[in-house]
């Protein structure tokens, strides 16, 4: 089995001992792989015509069905209830899924906002796809240094979610790059491991 594997089966575990809906629903996120949240989040991020960066219930609920997540009405009003904490009836999204993202400590954010910075070269806050093409090293992923995979195998891996993820306009946000190593960094339980996986990675 593979790390991504591993925390897939550990996440799941992890939901059926939850101990509220909003644990439970970044369990059975992560239960999903790497990746998830991230594409929970873009899928608000696009839904967002109006760019008014805010979430109703329905948005919510939406979002939940479509992911194949079996919550109740209950849980995902009290998921949403729980974000909503000035009743307003919407919530900011970057903030619901910033307390929806696992947490990774002080040094694997600097390490992850330190691989963006790298990329977001004109520093405007967004990367291209062929920014990650050309600056993205796979010899130091897990899955390589375990002998599971090939560079080429993770390269294509990694390129072809962020494509899926982001192919509405082309580009990869901070936020959206924080979800994505998020899910990695919870399947990773040294610091120094983690730390040294992304620097390898992205050069640094």
């Amino acid at each position: 089995m593979t790390r991504e594997d591993d925390m897939k089966a550990s996440a799941e575990a992890e939901a059926e001992e939850a101990d509220s809906p909003q644990v439970k629903l970044r369990c059975l996120l992560l239960a999903q792989g790497y990746n998830a949240i991230l594409r929970f989040g873009r899928m608000f991020r696009i839904a967002d015509d109006d760019g008014s960066r805010t979430l109703n219930m329905e948005e919510l609920t939406e979002a939940i069905n479509n992911f194949g997540i079996d919550f109740s009405e209950v849980e995902i009003a009290e998921v949403f209830n729980a974000m909503d904490e000035d009743g307003t009836g919407s919530v900011n999204y970057d903030e619901f899924l910033n307390k929806l993202r696992p947490e990774m400590n002080e040094d694997r954010v600097a390490v992850v906002e330190e691989a963006f910075a790298v990329l977001d070269e004109s520093g405007d806050g967004v990367v291209t796809l062929e920014d990650v093409k050309d600056k993205y090293d796979a010899s130091g992923h897990p899955s390589v240094l375990s002998g599971d995979a090939t560079e080429d195998d993770i390269l294509t891996k990694f390129l072809g979610r962020f494509e899926g993820a982001t192919k509405e306009d082309g580009t990869v946000t901070k936020e959206e790059f924080l979800d994505y190593y998020s899910g990695i960094s919870k399947s990773i339980d040294e610091d120094e491991y983690f730390i040294e996986v992304i620097k390898k990675c992205w050069k640094l």
